[in-house]
């Protein structure tokens, strides 16, 4: 059987076991569950159909093998794992009519992520499709860049898992934080230096099917560009929801850039400082 039929057929199953689920048990939280899962059997279907041989779907095999269990790792030590559902799909809820969320929830937490998965995924196609390609030094430096962002998510995210843990437990010991989300370290340049990095990885992994094409247009680069349009999407409703809780946060969106790590601007209140002074 064609490994393009095994791997969409894969997906097709994937899909459906997510629907029934989230209808079973009113979760709909089942596609984040697999989000670092699927990616990682779609692309070692390639390398296995390859016979394990082919050292560029090695490469890749063995990088979105990293990536997965380190997502695995942070989503399972956050109860992921454990039914904690998505906060933001209960603020939706309230929004809609349930026939239009399940609308939502079929069309967008399903199909669309589902098949979001499977896209960012095909650039081993590509490798696939093209195995006589030699490996060269544009897939060592990829893999480099691939690692680098890999460490800076890693780095990101525990940041923010040691300032939330903390918070968590002055506030179970009856304190209050004076700072109620996480601004340093790597979230002083970036607002979601983690979302950063995760897009930053697939556009690298593109970047590996590309080299074995020879050429970056091809429709595969549809996968990062998707992928890049739902975090832009997904960090705008979050911020909107963290504004709602920590009016204090506008300071930090006026000066914090919101994806790209860049230079922090003056605040509002150190500007007016320097004014008076």
């Amino acid at each position: 059987m064609d490994i393009v039929v095994i791997v969409l057929g894969i997906a097709a199953a994937v899909s459906l076991f997510t629907w029934i689920a989230s209808l079973i048990t009113g979760d709909y939280s089942w596609v984040d569950r697999i989000w670092s899962i699927v990616p990682v059997v779609y692309v070692a279907a390639f390398w296995a159909a390859s016979g394990f041989t082919d050292p560029r779907l090695t490469i890749m095999t063995v990088l979105v093998a990293l990536w997965g269990a380190r997502l695995t790792f942070n989503f399972a030590r956050k109860g992921g794992y454990r039914g904690v559902e998505d906060y933001r799909w209960p603020i939706l809820r309230e929004r809609m009519t349930p026939a239009q969320f399940q609308a939502f929830n079929l069309l967008f937490i399903v199909i669309f992520q589902n098949g979001l998965l499977l896209l960012i995924s095909l650039p081993a196609l590509l490798a696939y499709q093209h195995q006589a390609t030699p490996v060269g030094a544009i897939e060592l430096v990829l893999a480099g860049l691939f690692l680098a962002f890999l460490i800076g998510e890693f780095v990101a995210d525990q940041q923010q898992w040691v300032f939330q843990s903390a918070k968590a437990d002055l506030i179970a010991a009856g304190g209050q934080p004076e700072q109620r989300f996480v601004t340093s370290g790597l979230w002083r340049y970036s607002r979601h230096p983690n979302f950063f990095f995760e897009q930053a990885q697939w556009w690298v992994f593109f970047g590996l099917g590309a080299a074995a094409l020879g050429s970056a247009l091809h429709w595969t680069l549809v996968g990062p560009v998707l992928l890049t349009a739902l975090f832009i999407g997904s960090t705008i409703f979050t911020e909107s929801i963290t504004l709602s809780r920590y009016p204090e946060y506008a300071d930090y969106q006026r000066r914090t850039s919101m994806l790209i790590p860049w230079i922090p601007r003056q605040s509002r209140a150190a500007a007016a400082e320097a004014t008076t002074g």
